[in-house]
């Protein structure tokens, strides 16, 4: 590689949302940027959470320098355990609440000493990680403490969005760094890395004080329980929450793991305000009045066993909702999640609750920025060369013809997928390769050892059901035993046919035990295919079929 080369490879964020991570490459080092996770769709069965495939950095363990992480959610950060066991980083940087959010996750893995945690700090200019310069530009976002990335290098001034908004009022008061931006501007900027989530939508996402003053409206009003559901790291979302509680003279319990963990953090951080006697233990709630408690939980996703979900289905040891009670669903379904979603909101509204959500309160806003503020992002800082990320390929593609009414010329736009070699040099930046990658699949205490055969078996399961046969060959004369035993799981009606399954595997069984074929591999096979015949002719459907030949 030439001294003035810079490789960028995205090993995920591209092409879908979730599981961010860009690779920025140089002779001297490797620094990471971001390390997401993504959550499974519903033909990922069984499957807990999808990382990144990282064999490309883990054949390069000796060079990688570092990882920046951009903000605290889980797309960005929640590979971050993973990654530090198999590849090994020797620094992690992010802003105060970032590391603080980051560090009790490497808690929980038992890696806090795996990695030294250094402090990103926007005010203090660039500093040296690995083979970069590298600053930091404040950005405001749904989480605090969010930062876009500048890289310099010989190669040139490479920016990385992350996750950002142009929010003019925002609840901490920092907003997104315009003026710096603009200076970095007139400096030049060789190749924007940005957020594409909201490209495809015209105009700007509204200021996270919207859904303070729709709290405000909402609250006060209501006579009964007030369950509020955002995600665990939306601080700003329940310092709003909190405060209006407090003006409307409720106690406010937070239910749910990562909630009060993360709950715990901000305030310690200095990020969250909440007087110690406002809060209570959700145990306590059976002390007040329905109209004198506000709840703080998880679970908008829908995800089965969160707070929100369990509460729905009557099955949370300490909260319950009844005829009266107020639920603010104060987010919006990641793609994939909406049909859970729409049966906690169905099983709350039986119960008697009224249900809130973003298609009929201002409840929720975006932390993406939309397509008018990717205009001024561009207009801003005017790039040579735009790659657009953390999208879809459709949000992709909204994102660059942005870029290309910019004035960005079209042969300096990337679309790039997972994998692509991304070469910039004082000549420009192009696609000139394409690495291996995938995903890493998360199944338990399992990390990528859930093959595809795996999930494609356990599809088969999900559809068609499983038929066990077991037969019990051997004795004295070499026949069957008993007839042999068949049993079903999944399979509709199975009654009438399981009896001509029987008679099918002992008529095949002594037929071929007749004609002295003994070999188990033989039998199994035989049994395996006549009985598959047999159930396709009579439902259609191929069952998964397990013989099962026990010898005496």
């Amino acid at each position: 590689m030439a001294e003035d080369t810079l490789r960028i490879i995205p090993l995920g964020g591209v092409g879908e949302v979730g599981k961010n991570m860009t690779v920025f490459e140089r002779d001297e080092g490797i620094v990471i940027v971001d390390a997401g996770l993504a959550f499974p769709r519903d033909e990922h069965l069984g499957v807990d959470l999808i990382l990144p495939d990282v064999s490309y950095l883990a054949d390069r363990r000796d060079r990688v320098r570092a990882v920046i992480l951009t903000h605290a959610h889980e797309d960005h950060v929640g590979a971050l355990p993973y990654l530090l066991r198999e590849v090994g980083v020797p620094e992690v940087w992010g802003t105060r609440l970032t590391l603080g959010l980051a560090q009790s996750r490497l808690d929980e893995h038992g890696l806090l000493q795996a990695a030294e945690l250094k402090e990103a700090r926007p005010e203090d200019g660039p500093t040296r990680i690995g083979p970069f310069d590298v600053e930091f530009v404040r950005v405001a976002h749904s989480v605090p403490d969010a930062v876009a990335v500048v890289l310099e290098s010989p190669a040139g001034r490479v920016l990385v969005t992350g996750d950002w908004k142009l929010d003019q009022t925002p609840v901490d008061g920092l907003r997104t760094d315009v003026g710096r931006l603009a200076e970095l501007g007139s400096q030049g900027i060789d190749l924007l890395l940005g957020d594409s989530t909201n490209a495809e939508r015209p105009g700007f996402t509204g200021s996270e004080r919207l859904v303070g003053e729709a709290f405000d409206q909402i609250i006060p009003r209501r006579q009964g329980r007030i369950l509020v559901a955002c995600f665990a790291s939306n601080v700003h979302r329940m310092q709003q929450a909190i405060d209006v509680a407090i003006e409307a003279d409720r106690k406010v319990a937070v239910v749910g793991r990562s909630m009060r963990k993360n709950l715990n953090i901000a305030r310690n951080l200095g990020y969250i305000q909440v007087p110690e006697e406002t809060l209570i233990r959700p145990n306590q709630l059976e002390e007040y009045r329905p109209g004198e408690v506000l709840i703080l939980c998880t679970g908008s996703q829908g995800e089965p066993m969160s707070a929100l979900t369990r509460i729905a289905y009557h099955d949370h040891p300490a909260v319950s909702v009844d005829r009266g009670d107020t639920v603010i669903i104060s987010a919006k379904p990641v793609p994939g999640n909406e049909l859970r979603v729409h049966d906690s909101i169905n099983q709350l509204a039986k119960a008697g609750a009224e249900v809130l959500h973003q298609e009929i309160a201002p409840v929720h806003v975006s932390g993406h920025a939309y397509a008018e503020e990717l205009r001024t992002m561009l207009g801003l800082v005017r790039p040579k060369a735009v790659m657009p990320v953390h999208g879809e390929f459709r949000m992709l593609a909204a994102h660059s013809r942005l870029a290309q009414e910019s004035g960005v010329p079209a042969g300096s736009i990337l679309l790039t997928e997972n994998g692509s070699v991304v070469e910039l040099s004082p000549q420009g930046a192009r696609v000139v390769d394409e690495v291996e990658t995938g995903v890493t699949f998360v199944d338990g205490l399992g990390v990528g050892d859930v093959q595809d055969v795996a999930l494609r078996d356990r599809r088969h399961l999900s559809e068609d059901g499983v038929l066990i046969i077991v037969a019990t060959v051997g004795g004295s004369n070499g026949v069957p035993s008993s007839r042999p035993e068949v049993i079903a799981r999944g399979l509709s009606e199975p009654g009438p046919l399981l009896e001509e399954m029987q008679a099918e595997a002992d008529k095949v069984l002594r037929d071929l035990l007749a004609q002295n074929v003994t070999e188990i591999k033989l039998l199994q096979e035989h049994l395996h295919d006549s009985i598959a015949q047999l159930i396709y002719d009579r439902t259609g459907r191929r069952p998964m079929i397990l013989p099962v030949i026990v010898e005496l």
